[in-house]
């Protein structure tokens, strides 16, 4: 067993398919027993009342039947359940339930059994308040500092508050800015109430300002003010929490301050009665409650913080002084004394799971059995330190550090694009200026020989390019099991793209917890961004590029755009841009070159870089192994260097109208607090045509955002078109000095370092 785990004291389920929240636990000596022993209430959403008095059993003997001392239906859901001294006239403990439109309080008494059953429990309706608006939590204490009676004060779902004086009700208030309901507590020390705003402040509020303030808020529609006949409701302190506060309690111990403890989504907090901090905690864990519980040190205490990883910690301050495993998640705590048996923690799950457990150790009883004494083989203990060192140095060589060959691999992941563009167009929201907008299927399999959790496919194309779906998630993949997605790519920006690749990413966790990832490439037609057109015989930009082969028919390695029909397309293509010029592609009939005219450089590349693709794949089909490209004319760097200057164009114009749009938006302010102050002055005084000022700013503004936005299109686009052609020179340039394979990754990492343009870099 491990020293780190809650030791299960006492446990049972409750009831079948009951939801419990935070305040559905409660302990006292409900029966006013006087024995000092605590009984365990709980109320659940389903309206089942249930108190227990456990005793301590075996593991394996269960829990005992007279270990339930009552169980009854109310017939409307628990919200909460409190113990405290609710009737007038006494000063004995009594429990209250609160619904949703009622609050009850009833007496718990028990009779003593003449038979083996033991002791029979019953309550008694002592008083009931019917609530006019649906409940969500509530406090209770002696407020206004009274002796031996508490008092109830309740919060509702729209921000109304009422206090009951036990059976007679006081009054009701609406707190100021009110939005979503926040845990509330009661300080006995300074007669105050502390909550937590929907702006996340912790506030304040003394009970006698809000005895004497406003009983009633009526408003106007029509002018939309408010009215009241009283004081105006008036906050003591305001403090900034920053964040969702999930509880608040106020505790007090002879040995430490008087004060209050706040519990955020990732933080908690000490704070003095007067709004001081104390000190906070800094949690690296999303916590699920928390109880402060006593003070063992002077000027210390100590407090119960759970977590949804169900673990149970115990601070001292903000020292971790023991954590502990639970079986279940809790959602409420409480430190009960039962069965002689102080400190007991009792937790309860949302789903009725409630346990009591106790921190320490459990002795070990375990005695190692003698060995007897033998003579020692030292030979064979050679022999088997030589094959254990043998599959040691095995194991370290064939570490997973590189990747896996593609037959061995846990997980593989295959896109196949489909040879047809779509029949009916898949484009979504694109701002192509064609008559039709293409697109392809793309189907992505993922094969699984491993359990994978936690799978997630990430599908990615580069702008302007763009896909019907880039995230899909599924459930844990079994071993020997296949998915498969089908998602459409299509052009969504009005450009041409750089690039005809995309790629499949999909990362999973396998069983041992360390997160894996697979990944393929695919390639889309370049139907998909042009079409067949006539071919043009003059053009502003032409290439050249020279083969050691003779020259193919375009029908053959073009089948998708040359017709048949036609003779001469044998030798000559043209291709039309969906968001771009016509391009060119002649063929020789007497030399081995091909020419590739345009008039716009950029709309060059993807023809260039598809024709010599297409004519490798042409000749390795023939095994034909010598065949090379090559480049003989000049770079057309003068061309290639507007494009850069018009890029750096446009980033300075954006530079610009980022600085005006700051200047825009500063003299918007200043003219702002000129006009409230005007407003706020309490001797009328003339605007001095500050509201035309005003008025011509903000027409200022939103010109200047316009042109900021139409300035980002435009700079998008000449990137583009200035990636293409930096594409086609360094393709250029390897053609021409006939560069390998890593003298062209070189040139691509050194001029396109960005896969997409950004200002930082």
């Amino acid at each position: 067993m491990s020293l780190f785990k809650a030791r299960d004291w006492w446990s049972t389920i409750l009831g079948e398919k009951e939801e419990f929240d935070q305040g559905c636990l409660c302990v006292a000596d409900v029966d006013n027993s006087g024995s000092g022993q605590d009984k365990i209430i709980v109320g659940s959403h389903m309206g089942y009342l249930r108190i227990f008095n456990p005793h301590p059993v075996k593991p394996e003997e269960g829990v005992r039947p007279e270990d339930l001392l009552l169980e009854v239906q109310l017939r409307e859901p628990i919200l909460q359940v409190e113990v405290g001294k609710f009737v007038s006239g006494t000063e004995g403990l009594h429990l209250a339930v609160l619904h949703c439109r009622k609050l009850c309080v009833y007496a718990v008494s028990g009779t003593l059994g003449n038979v083996e059953h033991g002791n029979q429990y019953q309550i008694k309706l002592m008083y009931e308040h019917n609530l006019q608006r649906t409940a969500c939590n509530m406090t209770y204490g002696p407020f206004g500092g009274v002796k031996g009676r508490d008092f109830f004060f309740i919060q509702s779902m729209d921000g109304m508050f009422f206090l009951f004086e036990q059976e007679s009700y006081a009054f009701g208030r609406f707190l100021p800015g009110f939005l979503l309901f926040f845990p509330l507590t009661y300080s006995s020390r300074f007669f105050s109430f502390i909550t937590v705003s929907s702006c996340f402040f912790v506030e304040s509020y003394n009970f006698f300002v809000l005895a004497f303030a406003t009983d009633v808020f009526l408003r106007q529609e029509t002018e939309q003010q408010f009215f009241c006949s009283g004081k105006r409701l008036a906050v003591d302190w305001v403090l900034n929490f920053f964040e969702q506060a999930l509880d608040i309690c106020v505790f007090f111990f002879n040995q430490a301050v008087s004060s209050f403890f706040l519990l955020g989504e990732r933080n908690f907090f000490f704070f003095k009665d007067n709004g001081q901090i104390r000190f906070m905690k800094k949690l690296d864990y999303s916590p699920s409650f928390f109880f402060p519980y006593c003070s063992v040190k002077e000027g210390t205490i100590n407090t119960l913080i759970g977590n949804h990883n169900k673990m149970l910690n115990v601070y001292q301050d903000v020292t971790l002084k023991w954590a502990t495993q639970l079986p279940h998640i809790p959602v409420s705590v409480k430190v009960a004394n039962l069965q002689d048996l102080k400190g007991v923690i009792v937790t309860l799950s949302d789903d009725g799971h409630l346990q009591c457990s106790y921190l320490g150790t459990d002795p070990s009883i375990f005695q190692a059995p003698r060995i007897d004494s033998r003579e020692i083989n030292y030979e064979e203990y050679d022999a088997e330190m030589k094959e254990l060192q043998k599959i040691i140095k095995e194991a370290t060589v064939t570490q997973d550090i590189l990747p896996k060959s593609e037959k061995h691999r846990d997980l593989i992941v295959t896109a196949e694009v489909s040879p047809d563009l779509d029949a009916e167009s898949q484009a979504i929201d694109s701002e192509v200026k064609a008559e039709a907008v293409p697109s392809v299927t793309v189907k992505v399999t993922i094969q699984s020989r491993v359990t994978a959790q936690k799978p997630n496919l990430a599908v990615c194309v580069q702008a302007p390019l763009a896909v019907t779906c880039d995230q899909f998630v599924f459930d844990d993949l079994e071993p020997d099991s296949s998915e498969t997605v089908v998602l459409s790519v299509f052009l969504k920006e009005n450009c041409s793209p750089s690039e005809l690749e995309g790629n499949c990413v999909f990362s999973y966790n396998i069983p041992t917890g360390i997160p894996k990832v697979a990944q393929c490439s695919f390639r889309l037609p370049l139907r998909l961004v042009c079409f067949p057109a006539q071919p043009s015989k003059a053009a502003s930009h032409k290439l050249t590029i020279d083969t050691n082969k003779p020259p193919v028919s375009f029908l053959t390695i073009f089948p998708d755009f040359a017709d048949p029909s036609v003779d001469d397309q044998a030798n000559v293509l043209g291709f039309q841009f969906l968001a771009g010029s016509k391009t060119t592609l002649l063929a020789s009939k007497t030399s081995q070159r091909y020419r590739i005219q345009s008039d716009q450089l950029e709309d060059l590349w993807l023809i260039t870089k598809e024709l010599t693709l297409r004519l490798k794949e042409h000749f390795k089909k023939q095994n034909c192994k010598d065949f090379a490209c090559t480049f003989s004319g000049s770079i057309p760097l003068q061309e290639y260097f507007e494009l850069i200057d018009r890029h750096f164009e446009l980033r300075l114009n954006a530079e610009k109208f980022q600085e005006l749009l700051s200047e825009r938006a500063v003299q918007f302010r200043a003219i702002e607090r000129r006009l409230l102050t005007r407003f706020k002055d309490k001797t009328p005084a003339p605007l001095q045509h500050l509201d035309t000022l005003l008025e011509g700013t903000f027409r200022e503004v939103i010109a200047l955002a316009d042109a900021a936005e139409e300035n980002q299109a435009n700079m998008f686009q000449a990137f583009t078109k200035l990636k293409s052609a930096t594409h086609l020179v360094i393709m250029l340039v390897s053609l021409w000095q006939k560069l390998s394979a890593d003298q062209v990754g070189i040139l691509e990492a050194t001029f396109l370092p960005l896969m997409e343009d950004t200002p930082e870099l």
